[in-house]
């Protein structure tokens, strides 16, 4: 059987740990920093799961090898 292909988009955008949370970026932290919260941009900062369970399965489903 043929090797499984990752899905080059999600592994831009999401990473998962050795025990299996899937983890994500938060959005609208690209320009207008200056009229957003400092509080704000620093928890958008970090890295956050993905909590709904439908969501993660379907990112695994892409991520075959977990992240590169």
């Amino acid at each position: 059987m043929p090797k499984m292909k990752t899905h080059k988009g999600a592994a831009k955008r999401f990473r998962v740990t050795r025990t299996g949370k899937v983890l994500r970026m938060k959005g609208y932290r690209g320009h207008n920093k200056q009229k957003k919260h400092k509080r704000t941009l620093r928890a958008q900062g970090r890295m956050h799961e993905v909590k709904r369970s439908g969501d993660q399965k379907r990112v695994k489903r892409l991520l075959p090898y977990g992240s590169p």
